[in-house]
């Protein structure tokens, strides 16, 4: 009998852990989804190699800018979880821009792109920081008059649309890139595998934090393939942030909508790799996740979370953290006589 026991005693704590585990991965899987291994599709077009090819080079092209320096990587650092580290970044001439620079990866899982959901899509999203004068400062007419001045780009064009009768144009290199961006997602992360049925994936912690996320109310407004991406919530539901969180004078989603209510509303931020883009926030004054998460719960839903509470849904928030694309530095075409100069 005393052989026994302990051996019965062991299985029953395997049987309840097993249990308790089926029983968090249910709870999660109607919240959250797994990430799939790759995007074939964008809008229900399928996406073409040509185009991603084409957009592949585009993304590191730093002649899309005015300056012949800023490329969208510059922003969007594809070695730094898609985003670039600083609480803004810094743009045309060394000016500062007005919000902290969102993550690319997984952003085609997003509902809308920009913190206050201006663009539709990433095509839409890929024309913005073009023109902005604070970010790359060029214009439709002389980005056209660049790529058509590169013989190569010329005939990359032709080949990734090869219906159009004037394949270089501002909107096709918006889509090249989407197409190409498409490909920056992050499957096969801890939680994606506890979702599958990995009970080993996330450790006590992890789980515990898990069941904190969603008993909390945090998955009320972080959900989903991307946990976050979908909606727009007002940041202080319940209490506002200081002025540095939050700057009295960016008041979100309003400048899109001119609509009151949307004052200081922002998209909810999609948590995937949230490890790898600290600072936090539009404004980016957070660099700790337990401090942005403590924030989160004060702000969002009026409890002070317990150091260890924080503690543990941050562990939760790095098991998000998937495995990240692996993306060569393209040698890109040389420029020719008639390509504009950098101004």
């Amino acid at each position: 009998m005393s052989c026994r026991i302990p051996v019965l005693f062991s299985g029953l704590l395997l049987i309840a852990n097993v249990g308790a585990a089926d029983e968090l991965r249910d709870r999660a899987n109607a919240i959250f989804k797994p990430i799939p291994d790759k995007v074939t599709q964008v809008r229900g077009q399928a996406v073409s190699d040509d185009q991603a090819r084409l957009g592949h080079k585009l993304w590191f092209d730093p002649r899309l800018s005015r300056s012949h320096v800023i490329s969208c990587n510059t922003c969007h650092n594809l070695s730094l979880g898609g985003g670039d580290n600083v609480p803004t970044s810094i743009g045309h001439g060394w000016q500062k821009g007005p919000r902290n620079s969102p993550t690319v990866l997984n952003a085609v899982f997003n509902a809308a792109q920009f913190w206050d959901g201006r663009a539709a899509d990433l095509q839409a999203q890929a024309k913005g920081p073009v023109q902005a004068g604070v970010e790359m400062n060029n214009t439709p007419d002389r980005v056209v008059a660049t790529l058509k001045s590169i013989p190569e780009y010329a005939n990359a064009f032709k080949e990734a649309f090869p219906n159009d009768k004037d394949p270089v144009s501002f909107d096709n290199m918006a889509y090249a890139l989407e197409a190409f961006e498409v490909s920056l997602t992050t499957p096969n992360s801890p939680f994606d595998r506890f979702l599958k049925g990995d009970d080993k994936a996330l450790d006590a912690k992890q789980k515990e934090g898990l069941a904190l996320f969603m008993d909390s109310g945090c998955s009320a407004c972080h959900n989903g393939v991307n946990v976050g991406g979908q909606g727009y919530f007002p940041f202080g539901v319940i209490k506002k942030p200081g002025a540095e969180i939050l700057p009295s004078g960016d008041k979100g989603r309003f400048t899109v909508t001119n609509t009151a209510t949307d004052e200081y509303v922002f998209r909810a931020a999609p948590l995937r790799n949230v490890a790898l883009t600290p600072p936090y926030f539009h404004s980016g004054e957070v660099w700790e996740l337990e401090q942005a998460v403590a924030i989160m719960g004060d702000s969002q839903l009026g409890r002070t979370l317990k150091p260890d509470e924080a503690s543990a849904i941050a562990a939760f928030l790095r098991s998000l953290t998937g495995t990240q694309p692996q993306v060569a530095y393209p040698v890109l075409p040389p420029s020719s006589a008639d390509t504009p100069k950098p101004e």
